[in-house]
């Protein structure tokens, strides 16, 4: 039996990916706007695609450091988004993180423009990705 060709515009494929959800010794949250599509010249957490075979705790690991220089270890998962994009699915898994080195700073590179730890009043003024701010929100890891 042939492929149907139109299962894939009802079932779109599925990309795994995961975010890192990472505080400085202050409690501001670090962010990177994106450099490319989706969501290009908004403001998201570190993060991206899972490469074959990586474990996502690996995946978000590397995802920092390639995004913002920052070493980090992955922690408990805090949620997950099921984010709608050109053809596809993005399944995102996001991760809290720690610092491996407090004093570093960060530096945009990768798929990021630029990076910030923000804080309350500094999220308020950013142009976030959709829902980013009241999923974090409802997570309970946005800061004070």
């Amino acid at each position: 039996m042939a492929p149907d060709p139109a299962a894939a515009d009802r079932h779109p494929p599925v990309v795994a990916c995961v975010g890192a959800v990472v505080h400085d010794a202050q409690g501001r949250l670090l962010l990177i706007r994106r450099a490319h599509e989706p969501s290009r010249g908004l403001w998201s957490v570190p993060g991206g695609r899972v490469e074959p075979g990586e474990a996502l705790t690996a995946a978000v690991e590397r995802e920092v450091r390639e995004e913002t220089g920052l070493a980090v270890r992955a922690g408990a998962s805090v949620g997950r988004v099921w984010i709608p994009g050109a053809g596809v699915v993005y399944d995102v898994v996001d991760f809290t993180c720690t610092l491996l080195d407090p004093g570093a700073e960060p530096v945009a590179g990768d798929d990021a423009d630029a990076v910030v730890f923000a804080d309350a009043a500094e999220l308020a003024r950013l142009t976030c990705t959709p829902r980013l701010l009241e999923t974090l929100r409802g997570w309970g890891v946005l800061p004070g």
